[in-house]
């Protein structure tokens, strides 16, 4: 066997090697970038059954606390706010504390009204609320789990060649920004627990059983 055979042969095996690399390392790519998408869809799914609840709690609430209308206009627009379309996850995060922020302000207005916290609806859409949060979390974990993931392989060499040829880019992290990191406060003593990733939630309506409030004191 010649010298310039063996070269040959050598450059040849190279080449395969190196495309194959390539392939594997831009299918693996794609797949973390499907995984951040998909666990971003399931955080969008929960995000709109909170919306929802909040909703209803609101209306709820103004049964017996009508006056109370500048903090329940707060929650009204800081909802609306956190399901208006096209956010990105940071965006959407900002938008969700933000809502907490209002929520929280709410609920401790209605610690000033007994009848309102002793009503079943208000109590079932506040567990309703406190699930719902619990599969937010895990959701977020979870998420944010797979887009360091990805960001890891499109910033590190030599994976990252192969994400700049192909233009696959970092993911945003979803998360509490600022002073909210440490509190939720729609938290109605949920517990800190782990929760598996999520594959699917089992979650009912989105509106929680109905009572019909008395009507608000003059």
């Amino acid at each position: 066997m010649t010298a310039a055979l063996v070269i040959v042969i050598a450059i040849v095996v190279l080449l395969i090697a190196v495309v194959g690399w390539a392939i594997a390392t831009y299918n693996g790519l794609i797949k973390l970038r499907n995984l951040v998408q998909e666990a971003w869809r399931q955080i969008d799914v929960e995000l709109t059954r909170r919306h929802d609840l909040i909703g209803n709690l609101v209306e709820t609430v103004k049964g017996y606390a009508a006056h109370e209308r500048g903090t329940l206009e707060d929650v009204i627009k800081a909802r609306a706010g956190a399901m208006a379309p096209g956010q990105s996850p940071a965006q959407q995060a900002e938008s969700e504390n933000m809502l907490s922020q209002a929520l929280g302000r709410l609920l401790a207005i209605a610690e000033a009204y007994p009848d309102l916290k002793a009503n079943q609806n208000f109590m079932a859409l506040q567990a309703e609320l406190t699930s719902t949060e619990d599969r937010i979390a895990s959701a977020r974990r979870y998420y944010n789990a797979t887009v360091r993931d990805l960001n890891t392989q499109v910033e590190t060499v030599p994976s990252n060649i192969i994400a700049g040829v192909f233009t696959i880019s970092r993911a945003e992290y979803f998360e509490a920004v600022g002073e909210q990191r440490e509190a939720p406060k729609v938290d109605f003593g949920q517990r800190e627990a782990v929760i598996p990733p999520p594959s699917g939630y089992a979650g009912g309506s989105g509106n929680g059983p109905q009572d019909t409030p008395p009507a608000p004191q003059a």
